[in-house]
C-alpha cells in the first residue's frame, strides 16, 4: 500500500452510492468533519517525472498581450525575453507560452498553418531559441503549446488533403467519403460541407477553420468503415511519427515540453477509457523518455482515467464543480456572500487524485486564456487572496495567468477579433506593466494594439505594486516563496480534508510532507465560520501565515472559529 493510500480510501468511502455512469460531481458526497491521526499522514509517492516538477510553479504568458518590442501593437519573442527578469522575481520555475507559431489567426494562433516556423509577428525561429537559452540562463523552463488535434484550413496539409486525387496527406484529416454520405444525419454534427473540390465533408475539430486531423476511429461504424479508419492505419501511423517530428524539433530548439491543447480529442468514437488516444500521447512519451529525459508535459484533460500515463499533469478547469469554486457571480464558494459549497468540488478532486494514483499530478489553473479572469466579479485584494492561497496550498501544479499576480480586472467588452468571442476578449488583454500610454506594454498608437488596455484610473501595474509591500504582486512573490519553503505543500504532500460540510463554511484541511505536517483554514465567507471537528488535534500549533482562528472544545469536539474574508496555516508540532 502507498502512502497516500489512506487518504484514498477514505475519499472512497466518503462518496454514497452512485447511479451507474454518474460524474463525481453528480454524486451525494459524505461530509468531513473529524481530525486524522496525525502519526499516520505522510507525502505521497512521487509520480516519475523531472525533479523540478514536484514543487513547481509556472507562469502562463499570452505573447500576443505581454510585452510589445518593436512597437507594432503586438507582443512578441523578443518583449517576453525583455521581461524574463520580471518573471525570475516572481519565484516560478517555468513559463508556459501559447502558440507563437505561423497562422492566419482566426483563433489568435491555435490555427496552425505551420508547425515549424514561428508566426513572423512574434518573430523568428532564431528569436524562439534565443528564448529557450536566455530563459535557461535565468533558471526557467519553457513549455510551448503543442496542436495537436487539428491545424488551419491554410495548413499545406490540409490544402493537399483537399485535393481529389489521392496524396500522402489525403487521410491526415478526417473526410467523409461523399458530400452527402450515408448516415448524415447521424454524422451531421462537425461536418463541414461543399469546401472544395474533394468530394466530401470535413470533420471540424473547434471552429470551422480548424480541421480535425485524423488519428482514427476507435469504433468504427461498419456503415462509414469506407472513411473511419482504425488507429492503426499506415497513413494515420504517418502522421503520428510527424506529429513526433515536431516535438521533437522544438524540444531540440531548446524547449523543456509542452502543454497539450484538446488533448483528448485525437481518436474519434473512442473506447470509453479513450485507450487509442492514450496510446498516441503515450507513444510520444516514449519517444521523449528516451531522446529527451526530464521533459514535463501537461494536458487539457479533464479526466485523468483516460490521460495518465501519457502526461506529468493535467487541467480540472473545464469541470463544472471546479470552475464553479470563483467564476459564477452569485454563489462561488470564493465570494463574500457565503452561498457556494465546497463539497462538490472536493468529491471530484478526490476522484481525480484517486485516479491519477501515483503517476500524475493534478493542475488548479486559477485563470487562463480560455477562462475569464478571476477578478471578474470585482473582487478586492482579500478575495484574491484566498483564492491564490487556495491554489497554492491544495496539492497540485499551480499555473499563474500573466497579469493575475497584480490584479488585472477581466474587462467588460465584446470583440470576435481572432476567435475572442464572449469573455474571451476581456481576459486577453494587454499586460499592465506602468502607467501612462498604453500602460506600458506598446509604443504603438492605442487604436494599433491587438486589444485596448484597462483605461480605468485605478488600473494595476507592474511598477505601482512593485513599490508597495502590501500590493498583491508581493502577496504572490512571498506565497510562491512560502509554497517552495514548506515540502507539506509540495504537489506529493499528503492530503487530508478535516472540515468540508455542503453549503457551509470554512474549508480545513491538513497536508504533510517531508517532516512536518500544516493545517490550513480558509473561510472566503463575509462572516465568521465555525467547524464543529469530532476529536482533539493532539499536537502542538503555531500559526505561520495569515490570522489566528478562535480554538475551543466542546467534549469530544474542536471548534474552530476562522475570522470573516480570511485564512490561517499553522505548523502542527
Amino acid at each position: 500500500m502507498t502512502p497516500q493510500k489512506p487518504l484514498l480510501m477514505l475519499a472512497s468511502l466518503c462518496m454514497c452510492t452512485a447511479a451507474s455512469g454518474q460524474r463525481p460531481e453528480e454524486q451525494n458526497y459524505a461530509q468531513f468533519a473529524s481530525f486524522p491521526a496525525l502519526g499516520s499522514l505522510k507525502a505521497i509517492e512521487r509520480p516519475s517525472g523531472p525533479d523540478w516538477m514536484h514543487n513547481a510553479v509556472i507562469y502562463q504568458i499570452y505573447p500576443q498581450t505581454f510585452f510589445d518590442s518593436n512597437g507594432d501593437g503586438i507582443g512578441d519573442i523578443q518583449g517576453i525575453i525583455a521581461k524574463l527578469d520580471y518573471v525570475k522575481s516572481l519565484g516560478v520555475d517555468a513559463i508556459w507560452v501559447n502558440p507563437f507559431f505561423e497562422s492566419p489567426f482566426r483563433d489568435a494562433g491555435y490555427d496552425i498553418s505551420d508547425y515549424y516556423s514561428v508566426a513572423p509577428r512574434y518573430g523568428t525561429n532564431e528569436d524562439a531559441k534565443e528564448l529557450f537559452a536566455k530563459a535557461h540562463e535565468k533558471g526557467l523552463k519553457v513549455l510551448f503549446d503543442f496542436v495537436a488535434s487539428y491545424t488551419s484550413i491554410d495548413h499545406q496539409w490540409f490544402k493537399d488533403s483537399c485535393e481529389p486525387a489521392p496524396n500522402a496527406h489525403s487521410n491526415w484529416y478526417v473526410w467523409t467519403n461523399d458530400t452527402w454520405f450515408d448516415g448524415m444525419d447521424n454524422y451531421m454534427a462537425g461536418f463541414i460541407q461543399g469546401y472544395c473540390l474533394r468530394n466530401g465533408n470535413y470533420l471540424q475539430n473547434f471552429f470551422w477553420s480548424q480541421p480535425a486531423l485524423n488519428f482514427g476511429y476507435g469504433n468504427i461504424d461498419p456503415q462509414q468503415s469506407a472513411w473511419q479508419l482504425p488507429p492503426n492505419h499506415p497513413e494515420i501511423m504517418a502522421l503520428r511519427e510527424e506529429m513526433k517530428n515536431v516535438v521533437r524539433f522544438w524540444m531540440g530548439m531548446g524547449a523543456d515540453g509542452y502543454r497539450a491543447d484538446m488533448a483528448s480529442t485525437l481518436v474519434k468514437r473512442d473506447d470509453e477509457d479513450k485507450k487509442y488516444t492514450r496510446a498516441v500521447w503515450n507513444d510520444i512519451r516514449e519517444m521523449l523518455n528516451k531522446e529527451f529525459p526530464g521533459t514535463f508535459t501537461v494536458a487539457e484533460w479533464e479526466d485523468w482515467t483516460a490521460a495518465k500515463g501519457g502526461f506529468n499533469s493535467n487541467f480540472l478547469h473545464w469541470r463544472k464543480p471546479f470552475y464553479d469554486l470563483w467564476f459564477r457571480n452569485n454563489d462561488s464558494y470564493f465570494l463574500p456572500a457565503g452561498k457556494g459549497d465546497i463539497t462538490r468540488f472536493l468529491a471530484l478532486y478526490l476522484d481525480q487524485r484517486e485516479k491519477s494514483g501515483d503517476a500524475n499530478y493534478i493542475s488548479l489553473t486559477v485563470g487562463n486564456h480560455d477562462l475569464p479572469r478571476v477578478n471578474r466579479w470585482g473582487r478586492d485584494k482579500a478575495d484574491l487572496e484566498l483564492i491564490q492561497v487556495f491554489a497554492f496550498t491544495m496539492p497540485n501544479i499551480p499555473f499563474i495567468y500573466y497579469g493575475d499576480e497584480i490584479g488585472m480586472r477581466q474587462l467588460d467588452f465584446q470583440s470576435g477579433k481572432e476567435g475572442c468571442y464572449g469573455t474571451r476578449a476581456g481576459g486577453r488583454t494587454p499586460m499592465q506593466w506602468a502607467g501612462g500610454a498604453n500602460l506600458g506594454f506598446s509604443s504603438s498608437a492605442p487604436d494599433k494594439l491587438w486589444l485596448p488596455v484597462d483605461d480605468a484610473a485605478d488600473a494595476p501595474t507592474v511598477a505601482a505594486q512593485e513599490k508597495d509591500p502590501d500590493s498583491m504582486l508581493s502577496f504572490m512573490r512571498e506565497l510562491v516563496a512560502f509554497r517552495k519553503a514548506h515540502p507539506a505543500l509540495a504537489a506529493d504532500g499528503g492530503f487530508y480534508p478535516v472540515y468540508a460540510q455542503k453549503d457551509q463554511y470554512p474549508f480545513i484541511f491538513i497536508r504533510a510532507g517531508g517532516d512536518e505536517k500544516l493545517l490550513v483554514a480558509i473561510n472566503p465567507s463575509a462572516t465568521q465560520a465555525s467547524a464543529q471537528i469530532k476529536g482533539t488535534l493532539k499536537a502542538k500549533r503555531r500559526l505561520i501565515k495569515g490570522s489566528e482562528c478562535k480554538w475551543s472544545e466542546k467534549g469530544d469536539n474542536t471548534i474552530i472559529s476562522v475570522p470573516a474574508r480570511s485564512y490561517a496555516i499553522y505548523s502542527l508540532e
